[in-house]
Order: C-alpha cells, then structure tokens, then sequence
C-alpha cells in the first residue's frame, strides 16, 4: 500500500496545528510554509479534512483551521479515510464480489481474497492506534523546537 502525497501532506498539517497551535486556528499559509507544501494543494485538502469532520474553520482575521476534536481522538486512520478512502489491499470492491460469486470458500481465490482482507484490516487496526496526540509526543521526545524560526539582524 502506497500513500498519496495528498495523505502525507494532510497528516502533516494536522499535526502542524497540533504541534504548533495546540489546536488553535491556523492560517493554511503559515502551516503551507512550515511543512513546505503547496500553499493550493493545501487548501484543497482542507476541503477533504473539512468534509471528514477532522478540522473546522474560523474566517476574519484571527482565522484559519483548528481541529474538530481533540488530537487524541485524530488517528492516522482518520486521516487516510478522509483523504484516500478505505483501506483495500484486494480488487476492487465490485471486482472482488463478482469473483467471489462463482467460488466456494474452499477455492484458491476465494482463500486469497480472505487474506488481502485480513491484512487489510491488521494495517487498518496499526493506523488506528497512532494518533496526532502520539506524534506531537514522539516531536517533543525528539526536541522539535514549535517556535518558527527567526530572522537574526546584525548591524
């Protein structure tokens, strides 16, 4: 399973506002130019993270994005949901029921079938369980510094 930069990007921005705001809103310009994404690309992906419940906005001039729940209750999983969908590792979904509607559970493919389901939902269960709450620990363990940095002037 591969993921998009669209999922990669959301997850990182997610964690920008929990890392950074402790959940308060932020501009998608400021996350844009600390994560180095693509201050457009971004704003589409609000739109998904939006529609998933994951963040809401606030306009004016404090505004931006914060998230909808608490970063513990934010998983991975969450997140690939909001911007991939579900997790499937098999064929596609019509594909598979078509396949398996000729097979009794004791053919090959329909064995095989079985497996990919099952291995999807062990890697659903392992994203399940990392949440943006974990990553902002595993930064601070790591001395990521929340503070942007700053412009030195000599004169």
């Amino acid at each position: 399973m591969k993921i998009s930069s669209r999922c990669r990007y959301a997850a990182l921005a997610l964690f920008d506002i929990a890392f950074h705001n402790d959940g308060q809103p932020t501009q998608v310009k400021q996350i844009a130019k600390r994560q180095n994404i693509p201050g457009r690309f971004l704003e589409q992906i609000f739109q998904d993270l939006r529609r998933a419940e994951l963040v809401d906005g606030k306009r004016g001039r404090n505004g931006g994005y914060f998230l909808h729940r608490p970063p513990s209750e934010i998983t991975l999983l969450d997140v690939i949901h909001a911007t991939e969908g579900l997790i499937e590792l098999g064929q596609d979904p019509k594909q598979e029921s078509q396949a398996m509607a000729g097979t009794t559970p004791l053919e090959s493919g329909h064995i095989l079938l079985m497996a990919w389901d099952e291995v999807g939902q062990q890697i659903s269960d392992i994203y399940a369980t990392i949440s943006l709450a974990d990553l902002v620990e595993k930064a601070e363990q790591a001395g990521l510094s929340r503070t942007t940095p700053g412009y030195m002037y000599f004169i």
